[in-house]
């Protein structure tokens, strides 16, 4: 097998990572295929090809974080082998948190915190592994992992931040397909509704329950872009550069409790794109 189809069997796992390191699927395909121009650049011996990928391919996820939000100096970095506190990575009560929480609490996690929860926790590298990709000692890593993961089992209800992570993992889900994703964003009582502006653009009238729902928007929004609905978060569809019908979110608890499809002019004078990471304070 050539370097070419080496790497095509690597593809999938190194998309697999780099989507949970960055939470998007898009910015993920792009950071591996800077992996593969890297690999074909390189006139080094390479005498583990996967290590290797995935050595360059989380690196430069961290470089992608790193550019959206600069990274403080970790304090783990400067601990000791000896010194490591015991690894609660064997609660199984995290596990099933680990998907919907890298998308919930984005923003909450530094980029270093963020790799090293995710190689660990979604695809049990070692901690020396890590530290390796990382540049730091084991025990350094596994300080890292850990703060991570206790900021994902508690995160703030009261934190102002929360409606607009949810809505961004919502869309984020959509996008992807990822029906399990939207299933525990979603209330049990979830409802999408329209006004009469939007029923006539073609979006349903009515879709009630979570399972409903969650059907409706798996593998769509495609075209949805991240806005502001005054000062709410939400997403809209836009044609030729103008918004022609905004989902309005309401959020509740942490889930995602109705979605009303909108279309009305006075409603649409509100929406202002954003970054999807982006806030109002």
């Amino acid at each position: 097998m050539d370097q070419t189809d080496l790497f095509e069997a690597e593809r999938p796992r190194l998309v697999g990572i780099a989507s949970r390191v960055l939470g998007d699927h898009a910015e993920a395909e792009d950071i591996v295929q800077q992996a593969w121009l890297r690999l074909h650049g390189t006139q080094a011996e390479i005498e583990n090809l996967p290590a290797w990928l995935t050595t360059v391919t989380t690196r430069l996820c961290l470089d992608r974080l790193r550019s959206r939000t600069p990274e403080p100096v970790e304090a783990a970095d400067h601990l000791e082998a000896g010194q490591a506190a015991g690894d609660p990575a064997e609660d199984a009560a995290l596990a099933d948190t680990v998907g919907l929480a890298l998308h919930v609490v984005l923003d909450r996690l530094s980029p270093r915190e963020r790799v090293a929860f995710v190689l660990h926790d979604s695809f049990a590298f070692e901690f020396a592994t890590i530290a390796a990709v990382l540049d730091t000692t084991p025990a350094a890593a596994r300080k890292l992992a850990s703060r991570a993961r206790a900021k994902v089992a508690q995160p703030a209800p009261e934190d102002p931040l929360a409606d607009w992570e949810v809505v961004d993992a919502f869309l984020a889900a959509a996008r992807t397909g990822d029906l399990d994703r939207l299933l525990r964003l979603l209330a049990p009582d979830a409802l999408v509704s329209a006004d009469e502006a939007a029923l006539r653009a073609g979006t349903p009238e009515r879709i009630a329950g979570r399972g409903e729902v969650a059907a409706f928007f798996d593998g769509s929004a495609q075209s949805a872009l991240p806005v502001f609905v005054g000062d709410r978060p939400g997403a809209a569809w836009f044609h030729l550069g103008a918004a022609k019908v905004v989902f309005d979110f309401t959020v509740e608890g942490g889930l995602v409790r109705s979605i009303t499809f909108r279309a009305a002019p006075d409603v649409l004078s509100q929406v202002v794109r954003r970054a999807g990471a982006a806030r109002r304070g």
